[in-house]
């Protein structure tokens, strides 16, 4: 009978895991449409008066160890993750969709950005989003522990006013703050960087490499810390595989779980395609 019980119980939190990724799935896929059609509207109405070309693009990663839009933090195994932008002059829609590479869903994150200055020496981005984190429970019922997915939600904010400083390189801050509802989730999370990038540097012949050091401070509820990342892409010419790597040093930390030092390698696609209306 109690055999017959915990069976039932099994059974019944894998039917509910299930039903929740089936929602999921449904909330994203009505997320993009709605996002698309308010995108479509939104980018006729800001860009009417001018001929702004049309663009989309996607980048597909393949890597050893999923790393976080804050570089301290790891889903610590392999991941694909599928970044897509859809743009009309300097409105954009760009979700990213992160996964565990055995199917889990990891994070789904839809950003609006829209290019408030642009000059030759100097250009600021403004964005929000909405985004769902997953994170893996583990729930014990009659001595038989389970695992279980519980969605995060969040709301979010950037500013990255940018300084030119060459033909390959710029300088910046970077301040991201978000807030979530859940209340097991952080409530409020500032993040500040100093940052820099050296774009498609020569190497040989086709061969380049960019490179983005930043040194930031991050703080979440009551703990903070500090930490310099780094991200590196390999490309040859216009190929669409490229390698790319990002690695994060600890400096100080009170966040609970934050680790010394992370790193990974991705494989990545890419692809960029501009339409002009005639």
């Amino acid at each position: 009978m109690k055999l017959t019980t915990m069976l039932s119980k099994k059974h019944e939190m894998k039917r509910q895991f299930q039903t929740n990724t089936r929602i999921y799935v449904k909330i994203i896929v009505m997320t993009i449409i709605f996002s698309l059609f308010v995108f479509r509207n939104i980018a006729q109405n800001i860009d009417s008066t001018q001929k702004a070309p049309s663009y989309f693009g996607t980048a597909i990663s393949v890597t050893n160890n999923g790393i976080s839009l804050l570089p301290s933090f790891t889903l610590g195994k392999p991941a694909l993750i599928v970044d897509l932008i859809l743009g009309k002059g300097k409105l954009s829609f760009e979700p990213q969709l992160r996964f565990a590479l055995e199917g889990k869903p990891w994070s789904f994150v839809f950003w609006w950005r829209y290019k408030l200055i642009k000059s030759q020496k100097f250009f600021m981005n403004v964005g929000t989003h909405p985004a769902v984190a997953f994170k893996t429970i583990k729930i014990t019922n009659n001595g038989s522990t389970q695992e279980m997915q519980v969605a995060q939600r969040y709301l979010a904010a950037e500013f990255t006013p940018t300084f030119v400083t060459g033909k390959h390189s710029s300088i910046g801050l970077y301040y991201l703050t978000s807030h979530g509802f859940e209340q097991d989730a952080t409530q409020y999370t500032h993040f500040v960087s100093l940052r820099s990038s050296f774009n498609q540097l020569a190497l040989y012949k086709d061969w380049h490499l960019s490179v983005a050091p930043q040194l930031y401070y991050l703080k979440m509820d009551a703990t903070d810390a500090v930490a310099f990342s780094s991200s590196f892409t390999l490309a040859k010419g216009h190929y669409p595989l490229s390698l790319s790597s990002i690695i994060n040093k600890t400096i100080q930390t009170s966040i609970p779980g934050m680790k010394d030092f992370i790193w990974n390698v991705s494989l990545v696609y890419s692809f960029h395609k501009q339409y002009t209306a005639h």
